[in-house]
């Protein structure tokens, strides 16, 4: 056996690999004894058609199977004898049957970059606020009293704000209509901001019954791709319009809300509890951010391109599915594969870089997924779909659903270790930050289904 390693660049190996040709005739000796004794061939009995004739029929086949065997059966003991530490499945190129009775292919290995850890212990991490202050609950307190109250019929005056309209609603792009942006029969909560600011404005002031043509001018980073740098002309019918009627917001509202509530005092405090959990469990995820951005800070590196590209196509492949929901596929949508991989490329990079430094900080701190930490992840999963452990275990009974599960309860051991690690400052107080132009966020126009 012959094995040659060439340095492509510095996380590329090209490995050529010669096997001999007294292991390769065996191979395909046994290959077309198999076929002999199970090909039929017009002229001839079965299992008695000659060698000569099947290898001139099926000499492709045979050389296609044997070929793919050779590789699944040579490569990883050849790679496991190499100074270099592989992270991806190769590329195999050029497998080829040579004259002398010999078979060479090429692997194309992507390795993995040796660095330097940096600074990992004892990063300064700002602290996510947790705090519930009253307008966030006296908020949510509105919007339970807007949910909860009567709506009544408006006959006599045109759609406010708050108001609840039926439409019937037609998209038209240089006059051509948009089949993903229509709908009939949808609701809109005006000001809610479901819909686009612009096209709910538009709606304030029509009557029931009446039909308009509106423009909406839509920015380049729209996120609705559909929608994204169009002028789109709205040709709208009101089919209906209702008004809130709220009630008191007292001990009676809070019983009406739930009979385990004696006051609203009691509605407030189960409010409260409610949103510091939330924001306790978005603070976990944040922080986890803001440490991933100072890790990729304190580490810059090469990173392998075939990895990146797998990620990116992971990120184009969850957009498809995305799209798939509502019907659409990426033409439908407006986007090009070529133009979504070009974008997608840097977070691509910025994953594939932060998850060989979490990996290099789990080696050196020896951090590792135990038994005790998969029966979490799947009691965590069974709490989640409201499934039993047990059950939640066969779905992960094939190493290869296991193995990304594994991946991500590891990540969150080696966060939470860094975490323990991190300095943690306290967050500057509102009036200590610099002001800032918050851009209005923009609610996506509904693409193509009906509201239940």
């Amino acid at each position: 056996m012959d094995v040659k390693v060439e340095e492509v660049n510095a996380l590329t190996r090209k490995v050529t690999i010669t096997l001999p040709a007294d292991e390769v005739k065996g191979k395909i000796n046994k290959a077309y004894t198999k076929l002999q004794k199970e090909a039929k061939m017009k002229g001839f009995r079965r299992g008695k058609v000659p060698r000569s004739v099947i290898e001139k029929t099926y000499k492709p086949q045979v050389e296609a199977e044997v070929g793919e065997e050779l590789v699944q059966e040579t490569y990883f003991d050849i790679i496991e004898k190499q100074d270099f530490d592989p992270v991806v499945h190769p590329e195999i190129d050029e497998p080829a049957f040579n004259g002398d009775g010999s078979f060479t292919y090429v692997a194309k290995v992507d390795i993995r970059p040796d660095f330097e850890l940096g600074e990992y212990k004892g990063i300064e991490v700002e602290e996510v606020d947790t705090d519930v202050e009253e307008g966030a609950i006296d908020f949510e307190l509105g919007r339970i009293q807007r949910e909860m109250a009567a709506l009544k019929n408006v006959e006599d005056r045109a759609v406010a704000m708050d108001d609840i309209v039926v439409v019937d609603y037609q998209g038209y792009h240089k006059g051509n209509p948009m089949k993903h942006v229509k709908n009939e029969d949808f609701t809109v909560d005006v000001g809610k901001g479901q819909m686009d600011p612009e096209f709910e404005a538009k709606l304030i002031g029509m009557k029931k019954g009446e039909d308009a043509s509106h423009e909406v001018e839509f920015p380049e980073k729209h996120p609705n791709p559909i929608l994204a740098g169009k002028k789109v002309e709205f040709r709208i019918e009101v089919k209906d319009v209702k008004e809130r009627v709220l009630a008191e917001l007292d001990d009676e509202f809070a019983k009406d809300v739930n009979e385990k509530f004696e006051t609203l005092d009691d509605l407030k405090a189960m409010i409260r509890e409610r949103l510091e959990g939330d924001k306790k469990s978005a603070a976990e995820g944040e922080l986890n951010d803001r440490i991933m951005k100072k890790l990729l800070e304190n580490h810059q590196f090469e990173v392998p391109e075939r990895l990146v590209r797998f990620e990116v196509e992971q990120m184009i492949k969850q957009t498809e599915e995305q799209l798939e929901k509502s019907g659409m596929d990426l033409e439908s949508a407006g986007l090009n594969r070529e133009e979504l991989a070009k974008n997608n490329e840097p977070i691509a990079i910025q994953r594939v870089t932060g998850d060989f430094i979490l990996k290099k900080i789990a080696e050196v701190e020896d951090i590792k997924v135990q038994d005790e930490d998969l029966d979490r992840a799947f009691k965590r999963i069974g709490d989640q779909y409201s499934m039993p452990v047990d059950r939640v275990k066969e779905f992960f009974k094939s190493r290869d659903d296991l193995l990304p599960l594994m991946n991500e309860v590891l990540n969150e051991k080696i966060l939470n270790f860094l975490k323990e690690e991190a300095q943690f400052q306290k967050p500057k107080k509102k009036q200590d930050k610099e002001p800032a132009v918050e851009e209005p966020q923009e609610a996506e126009v509904s693409s193509g289904e009906k509201e239940e």
